[in-house]
């Protein structure tokens, strides 16, 4: 089984050929070709390859899916016997990604 960690928006991810991943927002539209060229780690069978940090000539060829935006989150914050509250509201946004190749030069 072929798949590689890359890093994308500061966090990482285990990414598979044919699979899709969800990264932070990105500014390509949909069905745009994204290439994704921090890998960290990339293994392919019996044999590992680790960076540092980065692993040289290795990228993802990956095709944008889809925007969507992710489940509320509520910020709630409360301070007893002084009627203090405020509500607020989060919906991250994020990148649906189809990998189409993880490639080592």
């Amino acid at each position: 089984m072929k798949y590689a960690i890359i890093e994308a928006g500061g966090k990482q991810y285990r990414a598979e050929e044919g699979q899709t991943i969800t990264v932070d927002l990105l500014t390509a539209k949909v069905g745009d070709a994204v290439t994704l060229d921090k890998v960290l780690m990339l293994v392919d069978g019996d044999s590992v390859s680790v960076g540092t940090p980065y692993i040289k000539g290795a990228s993802l060829g990956t095709t944008v899916k889809e925007h969507y935006k992710g489940k509320k989150i509520l910020i709630f914050k409360y301070k007893p016997k002084i009627d203090y509250r405020r509500k607020a509201g989060h919906r991250q946004q994020y990148t649906r990604l189809l990998v189409q190749s993880i490639v080592m030069e």
